[in-house]
């Protein structure tokens, strides 16, 4: 495997496809102790949910998973590879999020966030995203247990 660059200055956004789950997976597995599995990312690409795929200098950057609803966006999942956490990618995959959202005449962005994942709750906050909610024992988590997730939304 060659060596990752280390830093990207341009990137631009592909259909998350089949070609890119090998990929999405392999960073899932690196970035989560619960990943979301092949499975899970096929069947919501055949669902028809919004999957993107960050890409630069033909290195998969990150990606997001969502949701489209009535008048809302719900966001399923959105990762950084871990290499390049820390270089302002998320807050890129956030700023297409909400712009195509709008475009689907969304009012309103949603997610749920680990409440361990305190470095995730500051990017959705800085980016305007307000807690409003916390679902019990939402995720699974290390020795069978569950851990909670704190909700936020964005209004568009």
């Amino acid at each position: 495997m060659s060596a990752l660059p280390s830093s990207i200055r341009e990137a631009s956004f592909d259909a998350m496809g089949p070609s890119w789950l090998p990929g999405v997976v392999a960073v899932e597995q690196s970035a989560y102790t619960h990943p979301w599995s092949l499975v899970n990312f096929r069947d919501a690409i055949q669902s028809g949910y919004q999957a993107q795929v960050l890409v630069g200098d033909r290195t998969l950057l990150g990606y997001f998973v969502a949701m489209k609803g009535v008048d809302e966006v719900h966001l399923l999942n959105i990762t950084v590879t871990p290499h390049f956490q820390r270089q302002g990618w998320a807050r890129v995959m956030l700023d297409a999020l909400a712009l195509w959202s709008r475009g689907q005449h969304a009012q309103w962005l949603w997610l749920e966030v680990r409440v361990s994942n305190i470095r995730a709750q500051e990017i959705y906050a800085q980016y305007g995203f307000r807690r409003v909610g916390l679902r019990k024992g939402y995720y699974p988590a290390l020795q069978n247990k569950r851990e909670d997730a704190i909700v936020m939304s964005l209004q568009l």
